[in-house]
């Protein structure tokens, strides 16, 4: 018996180490770089002293100073997750510099051409993604587990708060992304109990993510989020401000265009749609469409493990089969955790979106503009229909009647 989990257990860590699942952090990068060789200095003091360099009018022409430099001495993967993160930023500000409305339709090449060459190495988009920002972004200050963010935007500390608190979400919500090898391998063996057991760690971590995601509001503040830093997180695709895309400069011919960051390029939400059997993407439309695209912008081994539990067997089903009446109360409350997540999140997107953007003063058209269609997601999407949609699916999920 004792051997059995021994394979167990070393089988779950196999297949969370081959789609780089850290244990305790999850999709989290465990342990991020905080320094580049010293040949990209140019790059770091730029990340380092952004907020400055913006305030002092200062960040454009000290990008555009910036030497052409090569990706080759870029070596390991933290290395380059760190130069991905740290060329996120610059152009993130290169492109938004100031937030009013002076936007950039042009990235210099000697920044775009090592961006989208390392871009195409990570098999990541050459713009600031999540997994930069929240999942590579971040450090321990202290002995004592204190973390703090590698990185800021204007804003003071609302990056900080803003990038940890989605960071502690991710973290607090990994036991349910642990789960996940032993739920398949309870199916494969038919052991309910089992089954039963890792479907309840999946409840449990949703809970504890519940309550960490309840922290935005000491951290966070909902007008220096929508009228600041939520400038620096929005793309340039169906953004009016760069409705053509971005250009590459001396990388392609024509503007590309981008989604800027969005919570729906975390891979833990989607793993546990296609977990549940929650059909998110299967249903079609534009919410399906957005959260397709959003896979592109993960990393590659973090999509690899979407694509794994979609070849996979259905828990649902296997349920709905085999289960008896306490497995699949166990599974409901599994997609009541969920629901209870999207429907804070909608309390959220009202307190830090849709109420700012109501009082923001409309003087023309163009002010208007600023933080690229207002109420619009930093990802392009009619935020609330989006979110309303994902909640909604999740609704329809329970087994039985309700």
């Amino acid at each position: 018996m004792a051997h059995g989990k021994i394979s167990l257990m070393e089988e779950s860590w196999k297949i969370l180490e081959e789609y780089h699942i850290d244990e305790d952090l999850g999709f989290a990068l465990p342990n991020p770089l905080e320094e580049l060789p010293g040949d990209y200095d140019a790059w770091i003091f730029i990340a380092k002293n952004l907020p400055e360099l913006i305030e002092n009018g200062q960040l454009r022409a000290e990008v555009e100073k910036i030497p052409m430099l090569s990706i080759d001495d870029l070596q390991g993967h933290k290395s380059q997750r760190l130069a991905h993160l740290v060329l996120g930023y610059i152009t993130m500000a290169y492109v938004w510099d100031r937030g009013d409305g002076d936007v950039r339709k042009v990235l210099p090449s000697n920044i775009a051409i090592p961006y989208c060459k390392l871009s195409e190495k990570l098999g990541l988009p050459p713009i600031l993604v999540y997994a930069d920002c929240v999942l590579a972004n971040w450090k321990k200050k202290d002995p004592s587990g204190n973390m703090d963010i590698l990185f800021s935007f204007p804003g003071g500390d609302c990056s900080k708060g803003f990038f940890l608190v989605s960071l502690l979400v991710e973290i607090a919500a990994s036991p349910a992304i642990k789960a996940i090898p032993i739920i398949l391998s309870a199916m494969k063996r038919q052991d309910q109990d089992s089954l039963q057991k890792a479907l309840l760690d999946v409840v449990f971590s949703l809970k504890e993510a519940l309550t960490v995601f309840q922290e935005i509001h000491e951290y966070v503040d909902p007008k220096l989020f929508f009228n600041v830093l939520r400038i620096y997180l929005s793309g340039w695709k169906g953004n009016p401000q760069l409705s053509e895309g971005l250009l590459y400069e001396g990388v392609w011919d024509t503007p590309k265009k981008f989604a800027g960051g969005s919570a729906a390029q975390s891979s833990i939400f989607q793993s546990l749609d296609i977990l549940l059997g929650i059909e998110q993407i299967a249903g079609g439309g534009s919410a399906a469409e957005f959260l397709q695209e959003m896979r592109t912008y993960m990393p590659p081994a973090h999509q690899n493990f979407l694509r794994f539990l979609e070849s996979g067997p259905s828990v649902r089903e296997f349920i709905v089969s085999k289960g008896g009446a306490g497995l699949q109360e166990t599974f409901n409350q599994c997609v009541e955790a969920l629901v209870s997540l999207r429907n804070y999140h909608l309390q959220i997107v009202t307190k830090y979106i849709l109420i700012p953007a109501s009082q923001k003063p409309r003087e023309n058209d163009t002010a208007e503009e600023t933080t690229g269609q207002e109420s619009r997601g930093t990802g392009g999407t009619d935020l609330m229909n989006f979110l309303k949609t994902v909640r909604n699916t999740t609704k329809k999920s329970f087994l039985k009647d309700r």
